[in-house]
Formats: C-alpha cells, sequence, structure tokens
C-alpha cells in the first residue's frame, strides 16, 4: 500500500506542478487512495522530495538531485545495524564483529558514512577494523555505535 501510494505521488508530481501537501492529498483521493495530511509528509520525507521554484512566486514539488545517494546510505545504515553482533576497542583499533558473511557490507556501510579519525578499514568475514588517529577517536567510535544499536 506505501509503496503503491508514493509511486502515485512520484507519477503525480511528474504530471502536473503540485506546491502543497493538500492539493498532493486530494490528487491521491481522486485516484482512490486515501491518506492523512501527516501520511503525505512522511512520504514526502522518505520520497526525498523537494519544493523548486516555477517562477511567480510558485513552487512544486520534485524529487530531490540526491535522492539516489540518501537512499543508498539509509540503505548501508540499515545493513550496519542488522549485521553487528559487538563492539570494542583496543587504544586505537576497533573491532566490530557481525554476523557471518556481513562484515563487508558493515564496512562498506562505515565507510560510506565518512566518520572523522578514521585511517582505514579492513573487512574480513565476520570481522571488520577501523584503524583510528588515536584511542579517544576509537572510544568515542564504540561509543556512538553503541548507541546507533540501541
Amino acid at each position: 500500500m506505501k509503496d503503491d501510494r508514493q509511486s502515485k505521488i512520484l507519477e503525480i508530481i511528474e504530471r502536473e506542478p503540485i506546491d502543497t501537501q493538500e492539493q498532493l492529498q486530494q490528487r491521491l483521493q481522486e485516484q482512490g487512495i486515501r491518506c492523512t495530511q501527516a501520511t503525505i509528509s512522511r512520504d514526502i520525507k522518505q520520497l526525498h522530495l523537494i519544493k523548486e521554484p516555477v517562477g511567480q512566486g510558485r513552487y512544486r514539488y520534485t524529487v530531490s538531485s540526491q535522492r539516489n545517494r540518501l537512499n543508498v546510505a539509509d540503505k548501508l545504515r540499515t545493513i550496519f545495524r542488522e549485521s553487528i553482533v559487538s563492539i570494542d576497542f583496543a587504544q586505537n583499533i576497533v573491532v566490530i564483529k557481525t554476523m557471518p558473511g556481513l562484515a563487508n557490507a558493515a564496512g562498506a556501510a562505515l565507510d560510506g558514512m565518512s566518520i572523522p579519525g578514521v585511517v582505514g578499514s579492513l573487512a574480513g568475514d565476520d570481522t571488520a577494523l577501523l584503524v583510528m588517529r588515536d584511542t579517544d577517536s576509537a572510544r568515542v567510535l564504540c561509543e556512538e555505535i553503541h548507541e546507533m544499536l540501541k
């Protein structure tokens, strides 16, 4: 249902200039899709829609040019969260244990996050290592990842 609604939203904004959530909700209702303004707002955020000027003080919803990059980053974060078993550090080395076969995915997610202080990473089957600039940055990263996994 959500995928169908979001597909319709993309079709609608491609076909005609829509500048308010109310207009979008009305067009969806005309096509038999009932939803609330809050649902539309969530869909707009998830689809990475932005308002672009069309002239004369008017705007229209359009897909952000960064949408594909943002979707990949979201998917990498999901893979990262679901693959981690444990995380610890020893001096400036962060050791991340994953489910078997998922260390490369976790490593790719970490590389995609552009974490400050990371000198490099290495991933095997179920373990990824991050070499940090110093012990403090390793400790802080472990704390942040622990928070992310909660």
